[in-house]
């Protein structure tokens, strides 16, 4: 999954992004809310971390304005522990959760993987397509009980296609949210890792539709 962090103190950011990255997420990040509002405007993004207090343009402001543009990623806002009324006025403004700074990582990852997991139609973290099992807060995929060991490419791919079985895939739409801004999105290898995957999950798990992408079937 891909996720924004729109945060201006750039060594919390860093941290931010590691921690997602470590994670097996994809991080693009902004440091002021003008860069943050354009890039969660223009890249789509399955959510994004947003700190209230920005330059340029407040982080209300930045939620306020995706919301009118009918920008419905999941938001996780970061806000000062002592500003009751900023909690308040965020969820007005559109978001979806909220963190109290001082924060532990682990309960912004846990937020985030409830965040992207309810956005998909998904009550637990495992997900579940046949005799396949893919645990998200785990990084853990089984076939039948047993452990699959994958890359992070891959269960990233896989994890993105099982979170919305049933739909068509386009190999355009997993380009977009398996990698970064900076990647070079003319690339071959979403077939190259789809080849991957099927030589070490059930070969009828991941279906090509001729001419639109790729899909796990809804049981």
């Amino acid at each position: 999954m891909r996720i924004l962090v729109v945060e201006d103190d750039e060594n919390l950011n860093r941290q931010i992004c590691e921690a997602l990255t470590d994670a097996g997420y994809v991080c693009d990040s902004a440091t002021d809310g003008e860069e943050g509002h354009f890039l969660g405007d223009t890249e789509p993004y399955d959510a994004v971390v947003l700190d209230i207090g920005l330059p340029r343009m407040d982080g209300i402001s930045v939620l306020e304005a995706w919301r009118r543009e009918n920008r419905m990623m999941p938001v996780l806002l970061l806000t000062a522990r002592d500003r009751w009324s900023d909690k308040v006025q965020g969820i007005d403004a559109g978001a979806d959760d909220y963190v109290a700074k001082p924060f532990h990582m682990e309960e912004v990852l846990a937020r985030l993987r409830a965040l992207v997991r309810r956005a998909a139609g998904h009550a637990s973290n495992e997900i579940i397509a046949g005799n396949v099992r893919l645990d998200t807060k785990a990084g853990r995929v089984t076939v039948g009980g047993q452990a699959i060991k994958l890359t992070s490419h891959e269960f990233r791919l896989l994890s993105y296609l099982m979170m919305h079985k049933g739909k068509v895939i386009s190999r355009t739409e997993l380009t977009e949210h398996l990698y970064d801004q900076d990647f070079d999105r003319d690339s071959n290898t979403i077939e190259v890792f789809v080849g991957r995957l099927r030589k070490k999950l059930p070969e009828e798990l991941i279906q090509t539709i001729r001419g639109l992408g790729y899909q796990i079937l809804a049981d």
